[in-house]
């Protein structure tokens, strides 16, 4: 058992089709094991909030989720929200076709306007799909997310195919410098890549198989 590696990790469920005894495993998991947080879709969240309350496990939700490409106003709408409906971490995806565009103002004030909703109340971790840029769209990408001033740079939904990796991990945290978060997302499956992550510079990882990770075990993580 490698519990220590427990605080690092998001216990995620995001698959459309997840059901309400599948949350409930998930919050007892992380009651259990002491996972940093669940990360939930929005419909999901007042339920974790009220399951989770009176414990040290937050609840994350995901905001403009997968593709990113929802208006700004309706991005602030769900980060108010779910910050409403208990969340205090919030992982929202950058629009990918502004950023890829060169339309980098638009990206840096939607990513503050989600930090201006989110009012300190929650965590903001802007989510850039590592797998849908080149090396100067993430490191521009994680520059605008740094400007905005969000809390974490975060790798990957899960849903554009690709994942964490060392190689990206390494140059996010070179690109925001040493105080902010980067949490890496996407195929983090087992004890020995989560231990690899954290060493390249990773403070938080996102994954489906958070009990497999801790208990050394080769999970099947999607997220």
């Amino acid at each position: 058992m490698s519990k220590e590696y427990a605080k690092y990790i998001d216990h995620t469920q995001l698959k459309p089709e997840t059901t309400r005894d599948k949350i409930n495993q998930i919050i007892q998991e992380a009651i259990e094991y002491e996972f940093a947080s669940v990360c939930v879709n929005p419909h999901w969240v007042s339920h974790c909030y009220q399951q989770l309350k009176d414990t040290s496990v937050k609840v994350c939700t995901v905001i403009g989720f997968p593709l990113g490409a929802t208006t700004t106003a309706t991005k602030v709408f769900e980060a108010k929200q779910a910050i409403k409906d208990g969340a205090t971490e919030i992982d929202m995806v950058i629009n990918i076709g502004e950023l890829k565009s060169n339309n980098d103002s638009f990206v840096r004030e939607e990513i503050e306007a989600i930090v201006q909703a989110a009012d300190k109340q929650a965590l903001v971790k802007v989510i850039i799909e590592t797998s849908l840029l080149n090396k100067d769209e993430k490191v521009r990408a994680c520059l605008l997310a740094k400007e905005a001033n969000a809390d974490f740079v975060k790798t990957s939904t899960g849903f554009s195919g690709g994942g964490a990796s060392l190689e990206n991990i390494k140059l996010m945290r070179q690109t925001v410098g040493p105080e902010m978060g980067v949490k890496a997302s996407g195929g983090v499956r087992d004890l020995s890549f989560t231990k690899a992550l954290i060493e390249a510079g990773a403070t938080r990882i996102g994954a489906s198989s958070g009990k497999d990770i801790v208990k050394d075990n080769q999970g099947t993580s999607d997220y």
